[in-house]
């Protein structure tokens, strides 16, 4: 799944007149790239969630014979997070029974990286997680805390939020998420949550009941934010 809904505030001007997926670099939209880099690792198959100048993802991808893969759309007619509209497109993942589905990715459509992603899913299916994310050791707003199995313990950020067990000596580890997760699907019975809500704040909630939600270090690897213009303008000259 493409996260793609958000209003792409960070990166006005630019989704003054399109939606933040359309943005271009170096001449190829934010959605070109996520969904080549999908493609890259034997994904086929995609659904991409839309709110801001919905429209024009479906006719982008019908102009671009949807990149001979199979992408389908969720339209949240208003905003519902990344949990909710994960939650909203929960039938993509079990259309063919919940015994037959599969582990997924969820990649936001604002991120670039050189992960591998086989290896990542790799490690999630041999760790039977429930979740697996992408993070970094590297300066952020909002850090995930975690232990030193490499499970999400809390958040980070003024006044650190742990659910570290009492006595526990180690401090929790602060590192940055990526915006890349690999999810097992058996998360759709557990997301209790309703409306517009975080998938992190799910994870938080999930870890504390004793949920493997677990750190991919990713720390080898190149990654860039193109949430904001002068982001997006320096990863056009990275590229070219």
């Amino acid at each position: 799944m493409v996260l793609a809904a958000g209003l792409g505030t960070r990166l006005r001007p630019l989704t003054n007149d399109r939606p933040k997926a359309l943005v271009e670099v170096a001449g190829r939209t934010l959605l070109e790239i996520t969904l080549a880099r999908l493609k890259e690792f034997g994904v086929r198959e995609v659904i991409v969630n839309t709110h801001h100048f919905a429209e024009m993802i479906p006719e982008y991808l019908e102009t671009h014979d949807n990149f001979g893969m199979r992408i389908e759309i969720s339209r949240e007619e208003e905003l519902l997070d990344t949990g909710g509209g994960l939650k909203k497109a929960a039938w993509f993942f079990v259309e063919n029974g919940p015994d037959a589905a599969e582990l997924f990715l969820l990649h936001n459509v604002d991120v670039i990286s050189t992960i591998d992603l086989e290896r990542m899913v790799q490690f999630h299916a041999e760790q039977s997680a429930l979740a697996t994310l992408a993070v970094q050791q590297r300066a952020t707003s909002r850090p995930l805390l975690f232990d030193e199995a490499g499970r999400l313990r809390g958040r980070g950020g003024r006044g650190d939020e742990s659910t570290e067990p009492p006595g526990t000596a180690e401090r929790p580890e602060s590192l940055a998420f990526s915006g890349i997760h690999v999810v097992s699907p058996a998360i759709f019975s557990k997301l209790n949550e309703r409306g517009a809500f975080s998938i992190i704040d799910a994870y938080l909630r999930l870890s504390t009941q004793g949920e493997k939600i677990l750190a991919f270090r990713a720390d080898e690897y190149e990654w860039r934010d193109l949430g904001r213009p002068e982001n997006v303008m320096k990863a056009a000259r990275e590229l070219k």
